[in-house]
């Protein structure tokens, strides 16, 4: 009998469940402040981040699952491709790969950040027309009065509008990809120049490269 007193003490009483509940009590409140802790500077760090990210117009174009056959079987992965800029000339595309969906938009972004170029505007469109190749994409873009607004597809116009190009005409003439009709979008951007540039290489004055409407926007844009 006082054997058995003792199990039932040391198995069960209040001074047992006491202790337990107490452990566990300071076990969630150590990670609770922990967290807070961590959590109070991650939000200061992360809002920084938000923050910048605010300034820029984010466009996902396409999301894609991919598989990798290993000797195990298939390994899955997605793929996304971004396209960052600022609205005011600036613009860049990236392509992001991971297991998660928000991973790979979040690694498409930060390539698109480093691939940042500008894009010479005058006032809301494009100096000249142009033509970019990439792959089998064509793409070919046209300026346009102001009013007109962006008439592109989908891939074309995304960069477009995060490039700050509000009058545009622009016209598919080859694949459909979104990445090849994007990578060639972003080929014939940066093959744009500027009209003092055109005429600092033929070596005539800047009235004889561009027209006298591109002028006036020009000296608008300047003021």
């Amino acid at each position: 009998m006082p054997g058995r007193q003792r199990r039932d003490g040391g198995s069960t009483g209040p001074a047992a469940d006491n202790k337990t509940t107490t452990t566990n009590d300071n076990a969630q409140g150590g990670r609770s402040g922990g967290g807070g802790g961590r959590g109070r500077g991650g939000n200061d760090r992360r809002g920084g981040r938000d923050d910048e990210k605010s300034q820029f117009i984010e466009r996902v174009v396409t999301i894609n699952r991919v598989s990798k056959v290993v000797k195990g079987g298939r390994r899955f992965s997605f793929t996304a491709l971004v396209i960052l800029g600022d609205g005011n000339g600036m613009v860049g595309v990236g392509y992001g790969k991971a297991k998660e969906v928000p991973a790979a938009i979040q690694k498409g972004s930060e390539e698109a950040r480093k691939n940042f170029f500008r894009v010479p505007l005058i006032g809301s469109t494009i100096p000249h027309p142009i033509q970019g190749e990439a792959a089998a994409g064509v793409v070919m873009l046209r300026p346009a009065s102001p009013g007109t607004g962006v008439i592109a597809g989908g891939a074309a116009r995304a960069v477009l509008e995060c490039a700050g190009v509000h009058d545009i005409l622009c016209k598919s003439l080859g694949s459909d990809n979104a990445i090849n009709v994007v990578h060639a979008t972003v080929k014939a951007l940066k093959g744009l120049h500027r009209p003092e540039e055109v005429a600092a290489r033929r070596g005539l004055p800047i009235e004889d490269v561009a027209p006298a409407g591109m002028l006036r926007a020009r000296a608008g844009q300047g003021a």
